[in-house]
């Protein structure tokens, strides 16, 4: 199957890297390779990009796409260990970072990856089919009290508790194994007269892909991680699909950038409060209507941009 998918904030996100001719990137999320065409056009021959992505798929699509570029280096592996794949690279420091949060319409259109209610397939969600428990795993295997918590907290669905308690019912007879059979699960245990806004299984799906995947956990530290990465004036560029995902991204830009704890009336900082740099948009960056009616993806959509400045230069008061 070709790997399509419609970037969003393209242009946004590509200005807001502040991209330097002869600078080391990184596109976090590499994908089917859109972020990095638009990067590679900026670079020159002495410019170089890491492509990082745990789905060796998008690897394999990112590679063909971009075959005329000689100054790519990809990747196998989880933008969280950015520290470690940088390390392996030989590479200290870059100039910046661009991370596309949760999951593409590749994966969501793949019938064998089991990401999408529209579709019946086995019941998998992994971005890396090479590791990692399943969506199987997790349906059968969690008990009723951690299935309900984990479809409220991640898919913030307000009948997780019926739908946790119809999962371990059905599951004391037979496996559950497919996209269909989780469907019907779902739809059994919500009344008919709330299943009008959206489909009924969308939040349902969207908890067990971010716990398959472990999506939410280690992003705060990925983004500390990130900015320590950077080079000074780099750029951390992130866009973000729901509000767990902007919750976490946008705390830990708020404890990079730190906070001055002295009086107000005093003219200059003297708490010596520890900062990494500055957050560029105070408001994130979302789809313009036009936009948002061409690429529905788009609607829940939020960029957020860090720049790493040295720790010596505290942000004024």
């Amino acid at each position: 199957m070709e790997f399509k998918h419609e970037p969003v904030l393209l242009k946004e996100r590509i200005q807001a890297l502040n991209i330097k001719p002869d600078g080391i990137y990184v596109d976090g999320t590499l994908g089917g390779g859109g972020h990095s065409e638009e990067i590679l056009k900026h670079l020159s021959s002495q410019g170089k990009l890491i492509g990082i992505d745990r789905d060796e798929e998008a690897l394999k699509a990112a590679s063909k796409r971009l075959i005329q570029y000689h100054n790519v280096i990809y990747v196998h592996g989880n933008h969280d260990n950015i520290e470690q794949i940088l390390l392996e690279q030989h590479i200290q420091k870059v100039d910046g970072i661009l991370l596309d949060l949760g999951v593409s319409s590749y994966q969501l259109d793949e019938k064998t990856r089991g990401f999408s209610y529209m579709q019946d397939s086995l019941l998998d969600m992994r971005m890396d089919m090479s590791t990692g428990i399943t969506a199987k795993d997790v349906i059968n295997q969690y008990s009723e009290e951690r299935l309900s918590k984990l479809l409220w907290e991640y898919g913030e669905e307000k009948f997780s508790k019926q739908i946790a308690r119809k999962i371990c019912k059905i599951r004391g007879t037979k496996e559950i194994t497919t996209t269909k059979e989780l469907v019907d699960i779902i739809e059994n245990s919500i009344p008919k007269a709330r299943q009008k806004e959206g489909h009924p299984a969308k939040r349902t799906f969207q908890a067990i892909r971010i716990e398959v995947n472990n999506e939410i956990a280690p992003l705060y530290e990925t983004i500390k991680k990130s900015v320590h990465c950077l080079n000074e004036h780099g750029r951390l560029v992130v866009i973000t699909f729901h509000s767990l995902e902007d919750r976490a991204v946008k705390n830990a830009m708020i404890d990079l950038q730190g906070k001055c704890t002295c009086p107000s009336d005093l003219p200059y900082c003297i708490c010596g409060y520890e900062s990494w740099g500055e957050i560029i948009n105070k408001k994130p960056i979302v789809a313009t209507e036009e936009e948002q009616k061409i690429n529905p993806r788009s609607k829940s959509a939020k960029v957020r941009i860090f720049e790493r400045c040295n720790k010596e230069n505290k942000i004024q008061k």
